[in-house]
Parts: C-alpha cells; sequence; structure tokens
C-alpha cells in the first residue's frame, strides 16, 4: 500500500523494514562510493578554480553531459605540477568521496596534469598572449649584452651537458670567470628553482664576497614539451622580465621555443651557442689588434711618407739656404762697419761737450774762498741780530712784567668796585624795604608829572600836576584845585607789627 493512499479506513499497519537515521545513510553512502571507487582518474575541463585564504583549492570538473565537484587540500596544492586555471583540459588523480553536509559527492585531488599535448600547447598559447599585451615580450625593454664580461652565471643542472658545454665553450673562446647556480630543470621544482636562481643572481650586492654576473645564461638540453614545461611557467617568466641583469635564453635545441626566450635578452640556439654570445673569440681579438696596429703603422708610414713630400716640395719653393745665409752675413757685416762708425762719432760729441761744460765750472778754491766770505758776512748780521734780538727781549721782560702788575692792580681794583656796587645793592635794597614799610602804615610819597620826587610843599605851585603813590599804585591830582578837604576818616587801629631782627640794617628815614 502507498502512503499517500491513505482514504480514511483504518491505519496501516507497521512495515517490517528498518529504519535509517540520516546520518547513517549519508555514512553507508559514503563507504559505498569510496570502497566502490577507491582511487580514480578523471578527465574534464576546470571550471571556477578557487584558491581560498585557508590554502585549499576548490575546483569543478565538467564534460559536455556532467559536473563534479572537486577539492585539493592544502598539503598537495604545493605539489601540483601546474596552477589550476579556467578552461584547463586536466585529468586529475585522487579519490571520490561524498560529503555529508551537503548531501553531495566530490573528488579530493592528489595530482594533477594536462590532458594531452594539445592542451599544453592551447595553454602555451594562451598564456604567451596574455604575457605579450602586458608588454613583457617588448623589444625597448631588452637589455644589451656586455662584450667582454668578467662574470658569467648560469642557471643550470649541474648533473647535466650544458654546463660542461658552457665551460668548455667559454674557456676555449675567452677564459671567464663563471658562476653555476644549479636547479632542477624538469618537475615540479624546475619552476620555482628558476626563478628563485634568476633573483638571487640580481640580488647579489656589487663588489661583495661572491661576484655580482655581468650576464646570465638560463638553459638546459632538448626534451619534449612536457619536459621544457618549466620554462613556460609565468613565475619563470616574470622573474627573467624582472632581471636587471642581461638574460641569454639556451633551452633545448634550435626548433624548441619556450616562454622565456620571448623575454630574454637575446636567445641562444643551444647552450654552447649561448657561451658564444657571452664572450667574443681572444684570438679573434689578438688578430684583430695585431691588424690595427698593422693598420696603424701603415698609416703613420704613409703620413710621414706625405710630410717628407710637401717639405721637399716647400724647400724647392725657398731657395738655397747657404745663398741666404751668406747674404745675411753680408749684411751683418754692413751693420756692424756703421756701428762702429756710430760708436766713433757719438764719443767725439760727448767728449766735446764735456769740454765745454768744464770751461763753464770754477775752481773749487774760488768757490770755497767766495764760500768763507759768505759765511763771515752772514756770521756778522748774526750777530747783530742776535744783540738787537737780545735787546728786544729785555724789553719784552720788563713790559711783561708791568703787564702783570697792571693787571694784578686792575684786579684789585675790579674786586674793590664790585664791593662798593654790592654795598650799594644792599642799601638800595634797604631803602625799598623801609620805603614799603612806611606806605604799608599810610604814608605816601609824591612825585611831579615826569617822576620827579617832590620832597617840599613849598615846590607846589597851583595847577601842578602830582602823583600820589600809595601801596598799591599811584594817583594822578592837580595842586590848588577841588573844595575844601574833607578830613580823612579816622583809619582803623592796625595791629603793631613785629620788631625787624637784630640784624635788620633798618631804615634810612
Amino acid at each position: 500500500m502507498d502512503i499517500f493512499d491513505f482514504d480514511g479506513q483504518d491505519a496501516p499497519q507497521a512495515s517490517n523494514a528498518p529504519e535509517f537515521s540520516v546520518t547513517e545513510i549519508a555514512q553507508a553512502v559514503k563507504r559505498t562510493v569510496e570502497t566502490t571507487f577507491d582511487r580514480v582518474r578523471i578527465r574534464g575541463e576546470i571550471s571556477r578554480p578557487n584558491y581560498h585564504r585557508s590554502g585549499h583549492l576548490y575546483l569543478t570538473l565538467k564534460d559536455e553531459k556532467a559536473v563534479i565537484d572537486a577539492v585539493c587540500w592544502r598539503g598537495a596544492v604545493s605539489k601540483l605540477s601546474i596552477r589550476a586555471e579556467e578552461g584547463m583540459e586536466v585529468i586529475v588523480t585522487g579519490k571520490l568521496t561524498t560529503f555529508p553536509g551537503g548531501s553531495k559527492y566530490q573528488v579530493v585531488i592528489e595530482s594533477m596534469e594536462l590532458a594531452g599535448e594539445g592542451a599544453l600547447l592551447k595553454l602555451l598559447e594562451d598564456r604567451r598572449k596574455r604575457l605579450m599585451e602586458e608588454g613583457l615580450f617588448d623589444q625597448d625593454r631588452k637589455l644589451p649584452i656586455p662584450f667582454l664580461p668578467r662574470v658569467i652565471g648560469v642557471v643550470t643542472s649541474p648533473t647535466g651537458a650544458v654546463i660542461r658545454d658552457i665551460l668548455h665553450r667559454v674557456s676555449d673562446r675567452f677564459p671567464r670567470h663563471v658562476i653555476l647556480w644549479p636547479v632542477a630543470v624538469q618537475g615540479e621544482k624546475a619552476a620555482p628553482d628558476i626563478a628563485k636562481a634568476v633573483r638571487g643572481f640580481n640580488a647579489l650586492p656589487a663588489g661583495g664576497s661572491v661576484p655580482r654576473p655581468d650576464v646570465l645564461i638560463v638553459g638546459r638540453g632538448g626534451g619534449s614539451l612536457e619536459d621544457l614545461w618549466g620554462f613556460n611557467e609565468e613565475a619563470v617568466v616574470r622573474a627573467v622580465a624582472e632581471s636587471t641583469i642581461p638574460v641569454i635564453s639556451a633551452v633545448g635545441h634550435e626548433t624548441d621555443t619556450t616562454l622565456i626566450d620571448f623575454v630574454a635578452d637575446r636567445r641562444a640556439p643551444t647552450p654552447t651557442g649561448a657561451a658564444e654570445m657571452a664572450v667574443p673569440v681572444r684570438a679573434d681579438l689578438l688578430l684583430g689588434i695585431e691588424e690595427f696596429g698593422s693598420r696603424l703603422g701603415r698609416g703613420l708610414q704613409r703620413r710621414v711618407t706625405l710630410a717628407r713630400s710637401d717639405l721637399s716640395g716647400l724647400t724647392r719653393g725657398l731657395g738655397d739656404p747657404s745663398r741666404l745665409l751668406h747674404e745675411r752675413r753680408q749684411s751683418l757685416d754692413v751693420l756692424d762697419q756703421r756701428l762702429d762708425r756710430a760708436l766713433e762719432t757719438a764719443i767725439r760729441a760727448q767728449k766735446s761737450r764735456l769740454e765745454t761744460l768744464s770751461a763753464k765750472v770754477r775752481h773749487p778754491r774760488e768757490k770755497l774762498h767766495r764760500m768763507a766770505e759768505q759765511t763771515s758776512s752772514l756770521g756778522d748780521r748774526l750777530s747783530g741780530a742776535s744783540r738787537q734780538r737780545l735787546q728786544t727781549l729785555g724789553q719784552n721782560v720788563q713790559a711783561q712784567r708791568f703787564a702783570d702788575r697792571l693787571l694784578q692792580a686792575s684786579t684789585r681794583n675790579l674786586t674793590q668796585h664790585k664791593q662798593t656796587l654790592d654795598n650799594a645793592q644792599r642799601l638800595l635794597d634797604s631803602f625799598a624795604k623801609s620805603r614799603d614799610r612806611l606806605l604799608e602804615q599810610g604814608y605816601v610819597w609824591v612825585s611831579s608829572a615826569d617822576g620827579e620826587v617832590v620832597p617840599r610843599a613849598g615846590a607846589v605851585t597851583e595847577g601842578m600836576g602830582l602823583k600820589l603813590h600809595f601801596i598799591d599804585g599811584a594817583v594822578d591830582v592837580v595842586a590848588g584845585q577841588g573844595g575844601t578837604p574833607t578830613p580823612p576818616a579816622k583809619p582803623a587801629s592796625r595791629p603793631k607789627k613785629p620788631s625787624p631782627p637784630a640784624d635788620d640794617q633798618g631804615s634810612l628815614l
């Protein structure tokens, strides 16, 4: 009976089939799959490769009709010979298992290889186009190979015939110092070893304990596409492109082509050809130097011959040197005779001039006698002048003494006059003080209109203009005019002023 055929009648009786949990079913399926497919090889196209940050690789294998998930654990990822890329056709080897958490099955990859040479060629072409679009193969990136390097670095296997061929060829042509960086040239370790060697040579410092190469040779012998695949890896291509040391690629035979042939600065058909590119032939250089020396000698000889020919032509145009010499000697003789005559003439002229001058010069005795007379006359004049000067000096001394006495008398007279003036000034000051005290007591003094003092009434006439001087000013009046004078009011009693100090001179009035 179907469980969906329940029509409301009595419930069906329990079945005798055993019950399983989900986990038990999942585990049973897992054991069945892993037992049936213990180890498998699956061919398919890679889709959606994902290198997780945990180090695991997740991808999908597909063909025209089916899809299967795949995983490669971190420990196996580092051992893969190729890197998984989208669209790559590969053959993976591993174990088939299930994933109970997702109710699906998957293959655990242990190894991976390309599916046939056609797939390799397609991958190689796709990688070449991508790197070319990045500009890694451009000619302007390539470095010139040095003419005669001091040190040559070689990246190859230490046991193969390549290093022996290179050493032999370098020794035959021009012995140079060669440094070998041993690497694996085939298999899974080839690509990382070669990239590490190229970067290692570039990291050597100039002048260090290990000499830095001037040129690198990266090579190996011939082989199949799979054998040479390490030189097609992107890591190797980028390491060669980043190298600051010129690189010569020498991989396989002349017909073999790898990606480092496009990025290297020079490509050699064979490792032996790379050695020939790295160093010139010493014998050829010596022959060249010898040839240059011979050419230089012939050139110098030809130059000397031409110079002699030019000199001969010039000497023919100059004439006979001996004749020119005789003419110069004759001219010299003529000049010598003229010099003798000129010297005689000059001596005679100087002698005549000397005689004329000597006639004008007086005898020394006469000159001395005349100077004695002049000296005696000057002595007499000097004696008279000295006496007169002494008399004048004596008079001057007396006059100086008189002047001193006169100055002293004048000083005393001035002192006395100054004392007299000081006394008069004190008297005037005392009189002014006494007058002011009288005016303060009510007295006035009378003066005419022109300021003369009028001491007596008899000097006053009727109609005469007078000035009455009070303590605080003057009043103009006319004598004899006006009515009967009104008797002045009795002034209020004023306080008695204190007597002046004992040293006061007092009033003259």
